[in-house]
């Protein structure tokens, strides 16, 4: 593509690179190396969300010079910029994990700001680990300028006993520990090989979660999001995505002409059909708010209801990312779907081209037992639940992949906090038939809704996944398995329901008819509020604290500004 198919005039960059008044800000360029017909180009950035706190993200520099490579190639510049993540197998079950979330917005922000510093025209974004995906997918959306979203890639399975493991097991292992089950020594073993690779978690937890909505939102080219992060056709896909996003440039295709509402509703699908990650129930709405799409936990859930679940994929089901990408990676998922009627084939994509003729030239892969026919689904409802009732009017969310009973019914047992909940549950404190309730840990109330990996696993290592429920106002990993329910709305830290419940109060959970009850009469729940106050944030000064201050309910995405409706002047058209 020649660089003449551009006209600057119209680019955000011309700002910083034309005419007279710009020789001091083209000085800068020269010397950085530029050339003169480079610095006339478009300016693409290239943000990756690459450092060195997990194998997630390990990879991610190299492949954003492989996608400078194919900017530059089509007629663009490059131009690239690191944004920061925090990796939630690192933060799980501490207090680090306050901060995961909250990096969701920060890296959103910080992508914007530089974009905007700088003036650039297009974007490419390749991110890895749970939050940094929806983070620079929510950029893209908020800045509106031509853009390809790339996943880094998933690790490669670990080995354990001849077994193919994740790091899951690894966390589930520290239950068995706890019970007695597993050796410190077999505990080693186990940590030593879970994790062999750079890449993300391996199973259908957050990360891939939002990989295959990247694919499915049209964000990112058909096939990027399979290969598993070491392999070198993933560099193949970079280039491609910076080709691409020129193409883009050229044809005046963004972001908001993609996402519209029927390209977030085959997200959402594709979030039930796989048994993904609760979180995707989060990020959706978050995503849909920079384009001013109304678009909220219970629109979600209504599409969760009616979508089969379709792959037998981990922590549900039996396989890993690794085995999608080796029958044929997200489009395999895709194709199913629409041949079942499922999805909506006529949403235009990064390709240009729509859904349907991304799909065209696939073949559904029918000798290989991941993924089912939409006409055979291992169940006919999603993987992914949506409840409301008399404890969460405001919703709340269930992954229902893999469970056996889908009601449960029991005496609460609550926790103020999650760190008394896993103190308690490793010294198996707590009794079969529980309702576990940990609250104070919603978006405000946290602050920074946390996860709860570290004590849904440890109680599933101890054997007790199915004999005891656990609700939340904060969140659950992609990786968490048994009936926990998360995102409980109103959180306590605003006075909701959940902040009232005593130890002893019955709660009824049905997953199948969507209800989420406290079995308390409205009367003393109403006398309970009178005598309720609100407990003192730990956190007043600081990002925690910032966010506490700005963050909206989980049911919208707990996002933190007004979103595409206040929008005046869209960055794109500066």
């Amino acid at each position: 593509m020649d660089a003449k198919t551009f006209d600057k005039t119209k680019l955000p960059s011309r700002h910083v690179t034309e005419g007279p008044s710009r020789a001091p800000h083209r000085s800068y360029y020269y010397a950085m190396g530029l050339t003169e017909e480079e610095i006339h180009r478009p300016f693409v950035g290239v943000a990756s969300c690459w450092n060195e706190a997990a194998p997630c993200n390990i990879a991610l520099m190299r492949q954003a010079q492989a996608a400078k490579k194919g900017v530059a190639e089509a007629g663009g510049t490059p131009r690239e910029f690191c944004t920061i993540t925090v990796t939630d197998g690192i933060a799980m079950g501490h207090q680090g994990m306050k901060s995961s979330l909250v990096s969701r917005e920060v890296i959103a922000d910080s992508i914007e700001l530089t974009m905007r510093g700088h003036c650039y025209d297009a974007l490419v974004g390749i991110a890895g680990c749970d939050k940094s995906l929806p983070g620079m997918m929510m950029a893209m959306l908020r800045l509106n300028v031509p853009s390809v979203f790339m996943y880094g890639g998933s690790i490669l399975p670990g080995k354990h006993k001849g077994k193919d493991v994740t790091v899951q097991d690894v966390f589930e292992g520290v239950g068995m520990h706890s019970a007695g089950k597993m050796s410190d020594g077999e505990l080693h073993e186990l940590e030593c090989g879970a994790c062999p690779s750079a890449g993300s978690c391996g199973g259908q937890f957050t990360a891939n979660t939002m990989a295959c909505v990247s694919e499915a939102i049209g964000l990112a080219l058909p096939g990027s999001a399979g290969a598993p992060a070491p392999y070198e056709s993933r560099d193949e896909y970079a280039v491609a995505s910076g080709e691409a996003v020129m193409r883009l440039l050229a044809h005046g295709l963004r972001p908001r002409d993609i996402c519209t509402r029927k390209a977030f509703e085959n997200a959402a699908i594709v979030v039930a059909a796989t048994g993904g990650s609760t979180n995707g129930a989060l990020h959706l709405p978050a995503m849909a708010h920079e384009c001013g799409i109304e678009f909220d936990l219970f629109d979600v859930a209504e599409i969760f209801k009616r979508t089969p679940y379709i792959a037998d994929l981990k922590p549900g089901g039996q396989y890993i990312a690794k085995d999608v990408f080796d029958i044929g990676g997200v489009p395999q998922i895709l194709k199913a779907l629409l041949e079942g009627g499922v999805l909506h084939g006529d949403c235009i994509t990064v390709t240009g081209k729509t859904m349907a003729e991304n799909l065209e030239s696939v073949k559904f892969n029918s000798a290989q037992k991941i993924i089912y026919p939409v006409a055979n689904p291992l169940s006919p409802t999603g993987g992914v639940v949506g409840l409301k009732g008399s404890l969460a009017p405001d919703g709340a969310i269930v992954k229902v992949a893999g469970l056996k009973n889908l009601q449960f019914r029991g005496p609460a047992r609550c926790f103020d906090c999650e760190e008394d909940a896993f103190a308690a549950v490793e010294a198996r404190n707590y009794k079969e038939g529980e309702v576990l309730v940990i609250r104070y840990e919603g978006p405000k109330g946290g602050p920074g809704m946390r996860e709860m990996l570290s004590t849904t696993a440890a109680l599933y290592g101890q054997g007790s996944g199915d004999k005891v429920a656990l609700i939340t106002d904060g969140r659950f990993s992609g990786a968490t398995r048994g009936f926990c329910v998360g995102h409980v709305g109103p959180e306590a830290a605003v006075g909701g329901p959940i902040a009232l419940i005593k130890n002893g109060d019955i709660i009824a959970l049905d997953a199948v008819t969507g209800r989420i009850d406290l079995e308390v009469d409205a009367a003393e729940l109403e006398k309970r509020r009178k005598e309720w106050k609100a407990p003192a944030s730990m956190y007043r000064s600081g990002a925690l604290a910032k966010f506490a201050d700005q963050v909206g309910p989980a049911r919208y995405g707990a996002v933190t500004h007004a979103g595409g409706k206040a929008e005046v002047l869209c960055y794109a058209d500066i």
